[in-house]
């Protein structure tokens, strides 16, 4: 190991420049446009692979001929049938760079700027996956081979809901078999406070849209005769929620986890700073569920949010329409052990059995995810815990994170393997906004935290 991370701090200043030269390559999957380049991107981290000596590396094809996906990188370099196996997931596609006026540079130049790599997907996740290709190879070029089996699975649909990363599990669980996956998609707690992630929440994402007259109206011939769909719309997302901040669906809470004591006690030992959280989400009062603190509702509890909602005219001037449609997109973050199917079910009732008479519902369901909880006494979360440690001169604290990685309930339901969630970005990062940023610092020190991961799995495996 010591050697490992000689190589990796001789060779930090290369490691940088070449995640540059990755980043530069617009690799967005949500615009059929950018297809040439997220495969580029993909072939890409390939012949870095290569290069950094692992055995075999693939770029596979994912959905089919009439509706072909972006690819997967494969990796593999295999050690001994008595080491241990970890497999490393990431994604090299990235968010669109949107609105680009906001940017303070092209989003695919990237630039170092108060000691942070500014662009788009530096931290959602080319910069957090590239750590462990740089782990990998400060193993394997300073003369040591890895002291685990690794697999590498990078995948370039993970901004656009990764619809083939599911089955192209369920079809190669004999070639991803492994005994822990791990992952580098999430942030520590705190700049400076080591931190590894033990629960993610899952997400239900539908869309409703209510239709009253047939055509838009002219509000000052029809107004005051015909329901106007957009204030039916805003009625029925106001009785979402009580004045508790409580989700009004019937049976929301029916399968709820619930925070232990020991939970709740550990997020009192936090070192939250809720003023300047407040300060950097701009707002100068919070709102949560009643009975429960900011943290505590932002990472261990359900949601409901609306994310879009529109219908009529909403240019420039005025238009005095009456809107023949009124449309909202609506997410809902889930806990363990919440079923984003159920969920989706209760939201569909909920919403056809408070539909104007005057108004057709129609509801779409989009996409959801299953959250996941891991017990952080297993072995792989305390060899987490001791490379964060290494790092950092501290012990970590376990923390439930806030957001979604639907895979990471794929990972346990196909191969039957928990996941390390071992991530090195901040909230202040700004992913999927503009001016994204990593921190160089925090770069590297993924990439250490990297090199002793491996090195203290081995370890629990083999002791």
């Amino acid at each position: 190991m010591d050697a490992a991370l000689d190589y990796a701090r001789q060779h930090a200043d290369r490691f940088v420049e070449e995640l540059k030269a990755w980043l530069r390559i617009p690799s967005i999957s949500t615009d059929p446009d950018y297809a040439p380049q997220t495969r580029q991107a993909a072939e890409w981290l390939a012949d870095n692979l290569r290069a950094i000596g692992i055995a075999k590396v693939e770029v596979m094809d994912t959905g089919s001929a009439d509706t072909p996906g972006h690819p997967i990188v494969y990796a593999e370099h295999h050690v001994s049938d008595d080491a241990p196996t970890v497999l490393v997931y990431g994604h090299y596609d990235v968010q669109p760079p949107d609105p680009l006026e906001l940017w303070d540079q092209d989003p695919f130049e990237p630039v170092v700027k108060d000691g942070n790599l500014v662009a788009r997907g530096s931290a959602d996740d080319k910069g957090q996956a590239f750590m462990h290709v740089k782990a990998a190879e400060s193993y394997l070029q300073s003369g040591m081979d890895l002291p685990v089996n690794l697999k590498m699975m990078i995948e370039g649909e993970e901004e656009s809901g990764s619809v083939n990363l599911a089955p192209f599990i369920e079809e190669n669980k004999d070639l991803l078999a492994a005994d822990v996956v791990l992952v580098s998609d999430t942030a520590l707690f705190a700049p400076g406070v080591p931190s590894i992630a033990y629960g993610l929440r899952g997400l239900a994402y539908v869309e409703v849209e209510l239709t009253g007259p047939g055509k838009d109206l002219h509000s000052g011939v029809y107004g005051g005769g015909v329901e106007n769909p957009i204030n039916a719309l805003a009625r029925m997302i106001a009785d979402l929620h009580d004045e508790d901040h409580h989700i009004t669906v019937e049976g929301f809470y029916d399968n709820v986890r619930d925070l232990t004591d020991e939970e709740r006690e550990a997020y009192k030992a936090l070192p939250f700073d809720q003023e300047a959280w407040m300060e950097e989400a701009g707002v100068t009062k919070t709102k949560s569920e009643k009975g429960y603190s900011v943290l505590e509702g932002t990472t261990g509890r359900p949601t409901l949010d609306v994310n879009g909602i529109w219908g009529g005219y909403t240019g420039k001037g005025a238009k005095t329409v009456l809107p023949s449609k009124a449309t909202a997109k609506i997410s809902c973050r889930l806990v363990p052990d919440q079923s984003p199917g159920e969920i989706t079910e209760k939201l569909r009732k909920h919403f056809e059995a408070h539909v104007p008479d005057t108004m057709t519902l129609d509801f779409r369901d989009l996409h959801g995810g299953h959250g996941a909880i891991v017990d952080t006494s297993a072995p792989a979360m305390q060899a987490a815990a001791e490379a964060m440690e290494g790092v950092f001169g501290q012990r970590p604290h376990f923390t439930r994170e806030g957001g979604s990685i639907p895979v990471v309930a794929d990972f346990k339901r196909i191969l039957g393997l928990d996941t390390v969630l071992m991530g090195f970005g901040l909230d202040s990062d700004s992913i999927h906004s503009p001016n994204e940023k990593f921190g160089l610092d925090r770069f590297h020190q993924g990439i250490e935290a990297g090199v002793r991961f491996l090195d203290a799995y081995a370890k629990q495996k083999t002791a």
